[in-house]
């Protein structure tokens, strides 16, 4: 088990799939100011084809069903909003901290960082494994 997988959600998705397209989401511009909600600023995750509930009218999915969750630091996992409270690099600036003190170029600056780096290392992890199932044989 990785680092990274803490617990498995219930999210039918690939992890890696997923922040894949997150970050292309993200680079063409997916999180600009949304038609529907043009008064606030886009929420990251939270505004994005990644989340369970995006786009939900109705009963929404729990956010511990979300392949995101396995980023969660656990004593954060029963926050409101736990995707906000992953830590996006080594000095623990989180999506939490970042709406409170940053600008919107900074967060997604962040975002990308963390998800290039995020996408590497599962990249890295499975290409192990693979291997290592290989030699195994």
């Amino acid at each position: 088990m990785s680092v990274w997988e803490v617990s498995m959600p219930r999210d039918p998705r690939d992890t890696l799939d997923a922040l894949k397209f997150e970050l292309r989401f993200l680079e063409e511009g997916g999180y600009g100011r949304s038609p529907h909600a043009p008064r606030r600023p886009p929420l990251v995750f939270e505004d994005s084809p990644t989340c369970l509930n995006f786009n939900t009218r109705g009963d929404r999915a729990p956010c511990d069903e979300c392949l995101l969750m396995q980023f969660v630091p656990g004593n954060q996992r029963s926050a409101e909003i736990p995707c906000r409270h992953i830590p996006l690099d080594a000095s623990g600036r989180t999506l939490a901290s970042l709406y409170e003190s940053g600008t919107q170029q900074e967060i997604e600056e962040a975002l990308a960082n963390w998800l290039r780096a995020a996408i590497h290392r599962l990249e890295k992890e499975r290409s192990a494994g693979k291997s290592s199932t290989i030699n195994s044989h």
